[in-house]
């Protein structure tokens, strides 16, 4: 069973995604690391983000195990992700990595912002999380203080917003929901309360399967 799971920065997509992952026994990728790891290279060796020879390369050299995930958060690493993940040639190179992933004998769950659509549209579940932006950087500037990180309500609100344009006007695979997708709007539910819509969710699936 393949769940794929996207959804726009801090919807809740990840925290969905673990807790079904350990509820099913299935591994988990969370494949927004996978560019923000991309950028984390560019930006330790002083490259510009937007340098599609250096950024192509620093994708290629990943593996799925031994990210310094410490390193891989905060706003400064969001931003850069999105920025990287945007372009093409950078998503190309990571494509394989990620319907290898999926193609696992006993299923798996991964999140991000393609995967119903790009990386796995052949998946039994497909769930797209959602939040309006003003819940979703309330939950980001919580969990930013949460990591001792100075909190800038009105600036994350508007990374938020920058984020979703640019992810949504990409000229490859921008984020929308696959056409076979749930819709699950997480604005006024807490974890436990999305984590049963997604349940339920998963659940209708296989049943009708």
């Amino acid at each position: 069973m393949i769940i794929a799971i996207d959804g726009p920065a801090a919807s809740g997509k990840g925290t969905i995604a673990r807790r079904l992952a350990a509820y099913f026994s299935l591994p988990h990728l969370d494949t927004g690391l996978l560019y923000r790891a991309t950028a984390r290279v560019l930006l330790d060796e002083g490259s510009k983000l937007d340098d599609v020879e250096k950024a192509v390369s620093a994708a290629r050299g990943l593996a799925l195990l031994d990210f310094e995930e410490e390193r891989l958060r905060g706003r400064e690493m969001g931003e850069a992700a999105s920025v990287v993940g945007a372009i093409p040639q950078v998503r190309a190179a990571l494509i394989d990595m990620q319907r290898a992933f999926a193609a696992r004998p006993q299923g798996a769950v991964l999140d991000g912002r393609d995967i119903g659509t790009v990386i796995a549209p052949e998946a039994r579940v497909k769930i797209f999380v959602t939040a309006s932006p003003e819940a979703r950087a309330q939950r980001r500037a919580l969990e930013l203080r949460g990591r001792g990180e100075k909190v800038d309500y009105a600036a994350i609100l508007e990374d938020i917003r920058k984020r979703d344009k640019r992810d949504a006007e990409r000229a490859e695979a921008p984020l929308r929901p696959a056409e076979d997708a749930k819709i699950l709007d997480t604005t006024d539910l807490n974890i436990e309360g999305a984590f049963a819509a997604a349940l339920s969710i998963v659940n209708g699936a296989e049943a009708a399967s």
